[in-house]
């Protein structure tokens, strides 16, 4: 029997649900992109659901998030609408950059959702700015900034650590270490420990496994609640595994594998989705019967709005003129 944990139930549900609703996404994607339906590549977030979703459970529309080229899940998991990221990924203008931005760059304000970007540690810096707009503002929001290990070693971390340990800025640097930086192991090309970084600068840090959701939404809780305290920002290391290549498609133009297929399927072993949802059962959440439902209702719902999205029109030359993000 799992053990029982200090999450409502209601809340586990909802957990689930948003991690199932970002798995179906995300596999939907995968098929259009093999089909030839997506007018550029994409890079999935499969694997990582419990990261996104565990942070973003404590989050609310004032709270910001900054993203990264793998951004769809932080997307979903803040809240963002599946047919507009649907329609922006394929181009068309009732996407929520009007078809502008593409899969890289999902963006909502409404919802706090500052922006991802191609740019590796891109977002780090925009975290800090929205964290000391939050705390100038006098509101209680958070700014988390998600990047990768790969980023975890451009200059802007130890920036963002530095001043936001000063100022006692409201953020959250959460790094989802994949284990690989786009092609390559993470220990060919980061020295030492990540989480070992804020202490440098007095920041509370700590390494969870970022495929147990429990363990994330705990971390996460402390780390939100510590920045709505004004006790400054947190550096949470999530140590956690893709699925899918760094880029769909990078079979065509890798001469060699960077990791093998018996690797992959060892990890998917401690798929975040089903762990929990054996948890689940047996902490008698769920049955098996309203797991299965969930994830049919949830998988129809995806297919509905990507098929939508199919038909909606190109922009037009002239939305050129009059770029906005909604």
């Amino acid at each position: 029997m799992a053990q029982p944990i200090n999450i409502p139930a209601a809340e586990q549900e909802a957990l689930f649900r948003r991690m199932i609703l970002i798995r179906k996404a995300e596999e939907r994607l995968a098929r259009d992109f093999k089909t030839g339906e997506l007018p550029g590549s994409v890079h999935l977030y499969i694997g990582q659901e419990a990261v996104a979703v565990g942070l973003c459970a404590h989050l609310d529309d004032s709270d910001w998030i900054t993203s990264t080229h793998r951004g769809h899940g932080h997307y979903l998991a803040k809240g963002g609408d599946p047919f507009s990221m649907f329609a922006e990924v394929r181009g068309r203008s009732s996407g929520i950059c009007g078809g502008m931005g593409g899969s890289m760059h999902v963006a909502d304000m409404s919802k706090g959702i500052i922006g991802a970007n191609g740019i590796v540690g891109g977002g780090i810096g925009l975290a800090v700015g929205a964290a000391l707009a939050a705390q100038l503002d006098g509101r209680r929001a958070v700014a988390v900034a998600f990047f990768g290990d790969g980023a975890s070693a451009q200059g802007v971390v130890s920036e963002a650590l530095n001043i936001a340990a000063l100022w006692k800025l409201p953020l959250i640097l959460l790094c989802e270490n994949n284990g690989y930086s786009e092609f390559s192991p993470t220990e060919t090309v980061i020295a030492g420990n990540i989480s070992d970084r804020g202490a440098a600068y007095g920041v509370p840090s700590v390494a969870i496994d970022g495929n147990d959701i429990v363990a994330v939404w705990q971390a996460s809780q402390e780390a939100v609640d510590r920045a709505r305290r004004g006790q400054g920002p947190t550096l949470i290391e999530a140590r956690t595994y893709r699925f899918h290549g760094h880029v769909e498609g990078e079979e065509g133009f890798l001469k060699t594998k960077y990791r093998t297929d018996e690797e992959v399927t060892e990890r998917r072993q401690s798929d975040p989705l089903l762990s929990f949802a054996t948890d689940l059962v047996q902490r008698g959440v769920l049955s098996e019967e309203q797991i299965a439902s969930i994830t049919d209702d949830i998988g129809a719902m995806i297919e509905c709005v990507a098929n939508r999205a199919m038909d909606e029109p190109w922009p037009e030359v002239a939305s050129l003129d009059r770029l906005e993000v909604h």
